[in-house]
């Protein structure tokens, strides 16, 4: 799989699968989310005491509406139009139809206490050159939270860094072709932390509570 193209074929697919996206996060189908990264995220956001939050790749706006509740500002940015408009439609936020390469070229003119990006970080140049961007976007003081796939517990092979095909497995029905990812081990992503300006301050494993690996791994940097 080329870059350019693997790049090209996450957008295509997130727009091609919006609408089944909606009804399972809605729906409560994804296990792993219903039972521990849903509130995993929510968490460790919360945990910062946050004035005001930008969701990069915010989706149909759940994380939004979740911390708007518990009194944050937010700020959601997806490049999905129907799905931008989905969270609209239930308020909660602010929502904007943002590439993420115009976030990394200053289109996004907003600072926030902490920018998330919850299981929103699948390419290569752009994840990198949006990681660039991000100390632009905080306040003094202010921190990028990252909920990813535990490197270790996705069963990917070989670990390495290195695109591989998607899959909505556990998603429920209605999904067409998948997007494809571009995978980081542990070292990847501390190695695109740092050549973004970012340095690691913390870092959680969140357990599945029936299988006792983690379900996920977030990355607190600053």
């Amino acid at each position: 799989m080329g870059g350019e193209a693997s790049e090209a074929r996450i957008l295509d697919a997130w727009q091609a699968n919006a609408q089944a996206w909606e009804h399972a996060v809605r729906g409560g189908v994804i296990e792993s989310r219903r039972l521990v990264t849903d509130r995993a995220i929510v968490d460790a956001v919360l945990s910062r005491k946050p004035r005001k939050v930008i969701d990069l790749g915010c989706g149909e706006g759940w994380l939004a509406r979740t911390l708007t509740a518990a009194g944050v500002e937010v700020l959601g940015v997806d490049a999905v139009p129907s799905l931008v408009k989905a969270a609209q439609a239930q308020g909660g936020g602010t929502f904007r139809v943002m590439a993420y390469e115009d976030v990394a070229t200053g289109a996004l003119h907003e600072r926030a206490d902490l920018v998330v990006c919850n299981f929103s970080l699948l390419g290569e140049t752009s994840v990198a050159e949006l990681l660039a961007s991000v100390p632009c976007l905080l306040e003094p003081g202010g921190a990028l939270l990252v909920q990813t796939l535990h490197p270790w517990a996705a069963g990917v092979e070989p670990y390495r860094d290195g695109w591989r095909e998607g899959s909505w497995d556990g998603c429920g029905d209605g999904f067409g072709q998948p997007a494809p990812w571009y995978f980081r081990t542990l070292e990847g992503w501390m190695a695109s932390f740092r050549r973004a300006g970012l340095c690691l301050m913390d870092l959680r494993e969140p357990l599945h509570p029936r299988t006792g690996k983690p379900a996920s791994v977030i990355f607190m940097a600053g």
